[in-house]
């Protein structure tokens, strides 16, 4: 009896996983007539335990050894990670100071370019204001040299004529009308244009005219030819030096407007550079702050890299002490367990304990069950999970079950066990990789779906303000070129008016001394035959009643004509001066409008620049947008190859997913009940053998 106690005390200290409670298990008891021999049952039992031991502490020394070269190589690659990253940090630093240097330094020149600019433009706009002053100004001074050129031809042409014609018998006061009118002309032009006729004249001359102005010339019809003549040369060199001083002022002119142009290409080339050099600038700032930005996020993440790999360095050497301190912990309990094996076995296999062996009461199956039912039972309840499964794996071991060895089938089941406990392993790791590349997958096409509908709609924006531009250019152009014809035919239409002034006032001038003359002749007539009568004075009191009508004599006749003629005079007169005050409005309306006009081509011209520099922009932009855009498509379409491969991969997985996993928990179970039966059918043997 004691040594029953002993065995059963044994078993439960040495082997927990066989222990089985004495008092609970109606269906076993000890029998003293049992064949069995306890004792080397339980002999057997301690050496497999030993050799349990012995391999869960090679077991232990394989794992000791992986986990000795993880904390090695671990540490060794997290000592090198925080030396780069240290070396980084220090790179990206000295890299931020220099990239903000740099920063500070190209907006200092893009500032100074932009004062550059200004300055060029500045000086442009003021050279363009004054060559509209010179426009003006010689527009002006042409104006008066035509009007004077115009008005000494008419004398020259005038005094020409007299001198070709001059006859002895010219009445004194047809002499002295002609005189009367040139010398207005002559005091005219000698007081207006006193500083070009400087120096032109010899004292003679200056003599001469002075006394042709001042009517101190003899009234003689013998002395006009010669005093004419002189008159005649001295107009035609002042006509000649107003239509010289002409030519070298519209020469100036040309000249004023060549080195005008010369200069505004020069300033507008400027300008050009510069803005073109501010861009480049403006680019490389960009891109400099760009670079500086992402290197001072480069030091943010090393620094943040840096930080969790020295914390990582910290608890890897900490868990591989621990591990150190563990494994030596582990290495003495696992010798004081064999040591305690080793001591029991050799108290097993003494004489003494031999020599009992014959004396000892076994055990016996009081109420065993059939092998063949326990059997049975475990092929049934596979077969039927298998069924309900559709597992044909299953079904071949339940068949199993009933023919093979229970040694070779429980290791089958335990192989099953562990290979559906990894396909359920396998397959929820399927299940979160599905999951979250599926989520990631809808994320990056939601965001790159947003992406392609904004870079689409500035496409949009850009290509309509890019046409909208070129609308707008042509337009501009083609205004100017309409203004420039315009301008043109202005400039036409003011030189045919002012040959048409210049014709009437010279047929003005023309019919007013054709006039002059006739009424001269008929006035000499008819004032003699009126002093010829006697020079009676008409009475003081009221004139007599008319008398009788004489016969012969033409003065009442002649008196009309006169007055007609004289009236013909007057409108002549009338029509010259209203012919002279419409070439000065015509001249100063020509003048507004080329100058008007010239502003407004001016404007367009500047607008086109702006408006052609806005649409190269436009361009640019539209075309990385574009760039942008193909980038973002290619994308949606590898997302879309993606998302196709993960449906193809996955929704046969998500679809069965909780399906195929109670199936497999249920053919774990049954091969855990089929096995626990087994283990039932193999421990009854047991003690059957004992």
């Amino acid at each position: 009896m004691k040594m029953q106690i002993a065995v059963a005390l044994l078993l439960a200290v040495v082997a927990p996983s066989l222990a089985f409670d004495l008092h609970a298990k109606s269906s076993l008891s000890f029998n003293a007539d049992a064949d069995g021999k306890p004792i080397t049952k339980v002999v057997n039992l301690l050496k497999d335990m030993q050799a349990s031991l012995e391999k869960e502490g090679e077991e232990d020394q394989v794992i000791y050894d992986s986990l000795v070269c993880w904390c090695q190589t671990n540490d060794k690659d997290k000592t090198k990670s925080i030396a780069d990253g240290e070396s980084r940090i220090d790179n990206l630093e000295h890299s931020i100071e220099e990239l903000t240097a740099q920063s500070s330094k190209l907006n200092i020149e893009i500032a100074k370019l932009g004062e550059e600019v200004e300055k060029n433009q500045k000086a442009l706009d003021k050279a363009t204001g004054l060559r509209k002053k010179e426009i003006a100004e010689f527009m002006a001074e042409e104006t008066d040299m035509l009007a004077t050129i115009a008005a000494l031809k008419g004398a020259v042409a005038a005094i020409g004529k007299n001198h070709a014609g001059a006859l002895l018998q010219m009445q004194a006061s047809q002499s002295q009308a002609e005189h009367v009118k040139l010398a207005a002309v002559l005091q005219h032009v000698m007081s207006k244009h006193a500083d070009i006729l400087q120096g032109l004249f010899t004292p003679t001359q200056k003599r001469m005219v002075l006394a042709f102005i001042d009517d101190r010339q003899p009234a003689s019809a013998g002395s006009y030819a010669p005093a004419s003549g002189a008159i005649l040369g001295i107009l035609k060199q002042m006509k000649e030096e107003f239509e010289t001083n002409l030519a070298a002022s519209q020469k100036e002119e040309v000249a004023g407007q060549a080195d005008y142009e010369s200069l505004k290409a020069a300033k507008e080339t400027e300008i050009a550079a510069g803005k073109a050099l501010i861009e480049v600038k403006t680019q490389e700032l960009a891109t400099t702050d760009e670079n500086n930005a992402q290197a001072q996020q480069d030091l943010e993440d090393t620094t943040g890299t840096l930080a969790a790999d020295q914390e990582f360095m910290v608890n890897l050497r900490l868990k591989c002490q621990q591990t150190d301190k563990e494994f030596e912990l582990r290495c003495k309990d696992r010798q004081i367990e064999i040591g305690a094996v080793g001591k029991a076995l050799a108290i097993l296999s003494s004489d003494d304990a031999r020599d009992l062996q014959t004396k000892t009461f076994g055990f016996v199956q009081v109420q065993a069950t059939s092998h063949s039912q326990l059997r049975e039972k475990a092929s049934k309840l596979l077969s039927d999970v298998a069924r309900k499964n559709r597992n044909p794996r299953l079904m071949a071991l339940a068949v199993q079950v009933r023919l093979d060895a229970f040694v070779k089938v429980k290791q089958a089941i335990d192989d099953m066990v562990a290979e559906l406990a990894k396909q359920k392993e396998d397959e929820i790791l399927l299940k979160d990789f599905c999951t979250e590349s599926f989520n990631e997958n809808e994320v990056q096409t939601s965001k790159n779906t947003r992406e392609k509908q904004d870079l689409q709609a500035i496409i949009d924006d850009l290509t309509m303000k890019i046409d909208e531009l070129t609308k707008a250019i042509k337009t501009l152009e083609a205004e100017i070129s309409e203004m420039q014809v315009q301008l043109k035919r202005a400039g036409e239409n003011r030189e045919k008016e002012n040959k048409e002034f210049q014709q009437t006032v010279a047929d003005q001038l023309a019919t007013e001394k054709l006039l002059n003359k006739a009424l001269d002749v008929l006035k000499g007539v008819y004032f003699l035959q009126a002093a010829a009568k006697g020079g009676q004075t008409a009475p003081a009191g009221p004139p007599p009643p008319p008398g009788f009508k004489k016969g012969g004599g033409g003065g009442a006749a002649a008196g009309g004509v006169m007055t007609m003629i004289q009236q013909i005079i007057d409108d002549a007169k009338a029509m010259a001066a209203e012919a002279i005050k419409g070439e000065e409005d015509a001249t100063a309306a020509y003048e507004a409008f080329v100058q008007d006009t010239n502003t407004q081509i001016e404007g367009r011209k500047k607008e086109i620049v702006n408006k052609s520099e806005e649409k190269a922009v436009a361009e640019g932009d539209l075309q990385a947008t574009n760039e942008s855009h193909a980038k973002v498509m290619a994308t949606l379409e590898e997302l879309s190859t993606e998302s196709a491969d993960l449906h193809a991969a996955c929704d046969f997985t998500l679809k069965n997913f909780d399906i195929r996993q109670l199936a497999k928990d249920q053919e774990i179970e049954a091969l855990k009940q089929a096995k626990a039966i087994l283990s039932g059918v193999a421990f009854v043997q047991f003690l059957q053998r004992m």
